[in-house]
């Protein structure tokens, strides 16, 4: 079935005159009978009954028509889109981010973006350090962004963006929230919010049990919401990287000793290529200058 069958087969429908259904489509008559013929042919059966002055569309032709119109409409959007795309009348991005990396920091750059395109259309995954390297590997995403990625893949492209440090967030209420800088000491009694969902929890978790804290029978938190209000409540404390926002309502505090840091890194894939939004917002992320939002 090509699509000037169907095209010719519409006009027809709704002019119920092969003569100037010819006209409407631009061909000659011969040529558009000749391809309705084809189409009926395909399909095993008569789409119209040739009468005069009109002709009539077939039981077959009814049911038909409703599901080649659909199928002519989806395939010119699909045409427009593509042109548009090509033109740069609309952009795509497709990016993948680790749980612990807050979007706040890619949207001073995504407003950028949003000015070279009349259209921006943008597709967010989240997932685990493993699961951004196989949303990378399987094509699902272009760039990723995360402190790390559990994927030895030789194709992976990563590209630093910045290092920072790790702090203490506690309750305004807590009896640490006067303090600038606490020590491991102050910690030993505490309840601690795990963040599993970081990839270098299990790294933090090492450096806290060399100073005699204990973080094996602390609360198990799967999302920064869940834990930033259960620190709010005064249910435990926690360990947050920098850039993470919290509210007022919670107080930072470094850790003295504790070195806890982590470098946050964009990936993509060596040799694939990318749309020009992928390609716009990767050289904006390398290009930026990350030390004040790193602190």
């Amino acid at each position: 079935m090509e699509m000037h069958q169907v095209r010719y087969f519409l006009a027809v429908a709704q002019l119920l005159n092969f003569t100037r259904a010819a006209e409407e489509c631009n061909v000659t008559q011969p040529s558009l009978t000749r391809a309705i013929k084809q189409l009926e042919a395909e399909l095993g059966g008569d789409l119209f009954r040739r009468e005069r002055p009109a002709a009539q569309l077939t039981e077959l032709g009814q049911r038909m028509h409703p599901l080649l119109k659909q199928c002519y409409d989806a395939a010119i959007g699909a045409r427009s889109l593509a042109s548009s795309f090509k033109s740069g009348e609309i952009g795509a991005l497709r990016i993948a981010l680790t749980h612990s990396i807050d979007l706040s920091l890619l949207i001073p750059h995504l407003n950028e973006i949003r000015r070279q395109f009349n259209r921006l259309e943008l597709h967010f995954l989240r997932g685990t350090s493993r699961e951004v390297g196989e949303f990378l590997k399987k094509g699902e995403a272009e760039l990723g962004i995360a402190a790390e990625i559990d994927e030895a893949w030789e194709r992976l492209d990563v590209w630093p963006l910045f290092t920072e440090g790790f702090d203490l967030v506690v309750s305004r209420q807590h009896r640490l929230a006067g303090h600038d800088t606490v020590d491991p000491d102050d910690l030993r009694a505490e309840q601690l919010l795990g963040r599993n969902y970081c990839e270098l929890s299990s790294r933090i978790s090492a450096g806290m049990r060399e100073h005699g804290i204990d973080v094996d029978h602390g609360h198990e938190i799967s999302s920064e919401r869940d834990l930033i209000e259960l620190v709010e409540a005064d249910i435990g404390i926690a360990m947050m990287p920098r850039t993470s926002p919290v509210p007022d309502s919670l107080k930072r505090a470094a850790v003295s000793g504790l070195d806890a840091r982590r470098t946050v890194s964009l990936y993509g894939v060596a040799g694939r290529q990318r749309t020009a939004v992928a390609n716009a917002v990767m050289r904006m992320l390398r290009g930026a200058d990350w030390r004040e939002i790193a602190g």
